[in-house]
């Protein structure tokens, strides 16, 4: 095999000087399925991730944080509700609400523990099928100035990886009203909305932009080859947008 033919694995091993040493946190709660994966992105993404534990009260002077993918504490009473009390999760919502504005990302059910963290608004239940789905999915960037975004262009359309149970979200019409007009939906669904979420949401900010919550999974689509067939590494930009907020010293 030429050198020409190997396979499509982009070469993440150098990230430009400028956007090494940040540190991202990866929060773990009993029942995370995805803080491996997410902690892989961000080293491919050219960042350092940082293991947090959901029982310590110490954000270990990490620069921004993910809440991974998974069912923390079983999804006992719905989900996200019992992990929203962890000790991390206060530090979290402190930092995040304080004048330093520490980028957030909630992703499937760390979207899910931020609404019931009041982070953000509204709330996640079960998928309107009532059935546990896996599938790519084509999204559409609404908002590309958020901490988390900025990598995309306004409107382009990019896929990943989709899988859930509860990934409805839904609030009341004035939230919705309000999100829309105010430029908050960050990402929505296209062709067919796989859970029923109101107003194909699928994924919001808040007003300052650092905390984004979304229901897909970006962490599965950040290496050609291994990803959604459209390009496998749609979701890589969620996490070099961040280190390119951090850069542009807007933490």
């Amino acid at each position: 095999m030429s050198a020409t033919e190997l396979p499509l694995i982009g070469d993440y091993s150098t990230p430009a000087a400028a956007l090494s040493g940040a540190r991202i946190g990866v929060v773990t709660f009993p029942g995370t399925l995805d803080d491996r994966d997410a902690a892989r992105a961000i080293r491919m993404a050219g960042a350092e991730a940082v293991s947090l534990w959901h029982g310590d009260a110490d954000l270990s002077n990490v620069d921004a944080v993910v809440i991974p993918g998974g069912f923390s504490y079983g999804d006992y009473l719905r989900a996200g509700a019992i992990a929203r009390f962890a000790p991390m999760m206060s530090k979290i919502v402190d930092a995040a609400n304080s004048d330093a504005k520490l980028p957030v990302l909630g992703i499937c059910n760390g979207f899910q523990i931020l609404t019931e963290s009041h982070l953000l608004p509204g709330s996640m239940i079960k998928n309107d099928h009532l059935k546990f789905l896996c599938r790519d999915q084509v999204l559409r960037v609404e908002n590309n100035t958020t901490a988390w975004s900025n990598q995309y262009a306004q409107g382009e359309e990019i896929t990943i990886v989709l899988k859930n149970q509860d990934g409805q979200y839904v609030a009341d019409e004035k939230t919705l009203d309000a999100l829309e007009a105010e430029g908050r939906v960050a990402f929505s669904y296209v062709g067919w909305n796989p859970n029923g979420s109101r107003r194909n949401i699928a994924g919001i900010t808040n007003a300052a932009g650092n905390v984004v919550g979304l229901m897909p999974h970006p962490e599965h689509a950040v290496e050609a080859g291994f990803g959604p067939d459209h390009t496998g590494t749609d979701g890589l930009g969620f996490f070099t947008s961040v280190l390119t907020h951090l850069v542009g010293g807007q933490k």
